[in-house]
């Protein structure tokens, strides 16, 4: 894949003032031949309480959804004709594609093209990742809980999440 992600974390000194308390490659990675991904920050609730200096949040199992209540930020690269399972999260995300392109596929079976600089709103629908091209794709995504509302769970029945502990 293209190389680990850098990130850049501020914080507070001791009187207060902005300082940049870590600028290095994203501390936990995850690489499964077929696609990476690096986590770069994680909360566990909203909102989140902003402290002079914390722990690693990332020093973590890697998981699929955020923590109940958290957000989750992380990039994900999928190698050539790499493919997601069909999955569904009780959340809200966001991805926007930085490099290279994917399709979407959703179990309505439509297939939209995402290509750089594009955005895909989840909300918490079935969907598949799928990398169509001969290049790597590069996407950043944020996860933020969420939960189905009644009519939407009416409408579904009983919906499956993708829960995984990946590591």
């Amino acid at each position: 894949m293209s190389g680990t992600p850098r990130r850049i974390v501020t914080g507070h000194d001791a009187s207060g003032r902005s300082v940049v308390l870590s600028d290095a490659p994203t501390p936990k990675t995850l690489d499964i031949g077929s696609a990476a991904f690096h986590e770069v920050w994680i909360t566990d609730r909203s909102p989140s309480p902003i402290a002079a200096s914390e722990p690693e949040p990332t020093d973590r199992p890697l998981r699929t959804p955020p923590p109940a209540g958290g957000v989750l930020v992380r990039f994900t690269e999928m190698a050539p004709g790499a493919e997601s399972p069909m999955h569904r999260t009780e959340t809200v995300d966001v991805g926007v594609v930085l490099e290279g392109e994917t399709w979407l596929l959703l179990d309505d079976g439509s297939e939209t093209r995402v290509g750089p600089g594009d955005s895909v709103v989840q909300r918490g629908t079935m969907h598949q990742w799928v990398n169509r091209s001969d290049r790597p794709v590069r996407m950043v995504f944020v996860m933020i809980d969420g939960t189905i509302g009644d009519d939407l769970r009416a409408a579904t029945g009983p919906l499956e999440f993708f829960d995984q502990v990946l590591d």
